[in-house]
């Protein structure tokens, strides 16, 4: 069994990946600070408690489990936050994850599979975004991403070793067995919270924008189910394996979905409408970004499967429901 260094692998994809991974025949070896990420997440290998930036424990699990791979998820990723404190996301970011590829490439390790973000390509007016649309991140977190796609092609070139940045739109969903799923704190994505809002364990929903130039006049995003997500990592491994070219791909749908669509799944998945309001838009929000995936298709075969909103809603609620039992156990 060839054993994967997941960093991250604690998180919310990262998790998701692990057990894809492990599905697939692999080790997932997490190693995780556990600063966001949690514990009982860790279901399908070992867990290593520690910083990615610290190159001792790293060295350490990688000779521990003769690792020949990574999938790289850590990472700060709010946005709000990243704007407030630039300094740490470059730390966290950028210089902990150049101290985690030089602990890899020390050991030999040829191939990484990188979390990457569609904030790489900012606010873009309209139509289909491919991976060869400019790239003007409108904040420090998206830039933090654009600089390791960046750091990764050079390095890669003079270190022998292959990669893949996997551009994520909205990811969004929960595990189909309700092992695992969505926690963050504070929770800002919308499906979450509409769930949430929707089931009465969380505050009525606010729907930012009404007056955006889409159909029904709130924000388009792309929304792409996390496990969909995991199977396209553990399909970019297989692809590096078998001689695949470092490069940026787009993981999304290929679909938009409104503020308002969401809302109305919600009610039409769970029987009952979602508490809202409408305020005003926030700033810097574009009015539609949809990914236009056809690359990872045409590379690694990757086409997503349960990302129509009736299951990210489902799949959610399913996992926020179970979670609400155990709290009460």
């Amino acid at each position: 069994m060839e054993s994967i260094l997941v960093a991250g692998g604690a998180g919310y994809v990262g998790s998701h990946a692990c057990k894809m991974l492990a599905r697939a025949g692999y080790l997932p070896v997490t190693i995780d600070n556990l600063a966001t990420g949690h514990a009982d997440a860790v279901k399908w290998g070992p867990l290593v408690q520690a910083d990615i930036g610290d190159s001792a424990a790293v060295l350490a699990a990688l000779d521990q489990y003769d690792i020949k791979a990574a999938m790289h998820f850590a990472a700060s990723s709010l946005v709000a936050e990243s704007v407030a404190k630039p300094d740490l996301y470059y730390a966290n970011n950028v210089i902990a994850t150049l101290r985690l590829i030089e602990a890899l490439t020390s050991r030999g390790v040829r191939h990484i599979v990188f979390s990457s973000s569609a904030a790489v390509y900012g606010a873009v007016e309209a139509g289909l975004i491919s991976e060869d649309t400019p790239q003007r991140p409108t904040n420090p977190y998206g830039e933090t991403k654009r600089v390791i796609e960046g750091a990764l092609r050079w390095i890669g070139e003079a270190k022998g070793f292959t990669w893949a940045a996997l551009r994520y739109f909205n990811a969004a969903g929960a595990d189909e067995d309700g092992e695992i799923g969505e926690r963050h704190d504070p929770e800002t994505h919308l499906i979450p919270n509409v769930v949430r809002a929707t089931l009465g364990t969380g505050p009525a929903l606010k729907i930012f924008g009404s007056d955006y130039p889409t159909p029904d006049g709130s924000a388009v995003r792309d929304y792409v189910h996390v496990a969909d997500l995991a199977d396209a990592h553990v399909a970019a491994l297989a692809w590096l394996k078998a001689g695949g070219a470092g490069r940026a791909f787009n993981l999304g749908s290929g679909r938009g979905l409104s503020n308002l669509e969401i809302v109305a799944a919600a009610e039409q998945a769970l029987g009952r409408k979602p508490p809202f309001t409408l305020a005003g838009r926030r700033a810097g929000d574009p009015p539609s970004l949809v990914a236009d995936p056809a690359a990872a298709k045409a590379a690694f075969g990757w086409t997503p499967t349960r990302s129509d909103p009736l299951t990210l809603i489902r799949t959610v609620a399913a996992f926020e429901t179970a979670q609400a039992a155990k709290t009460k156990l």
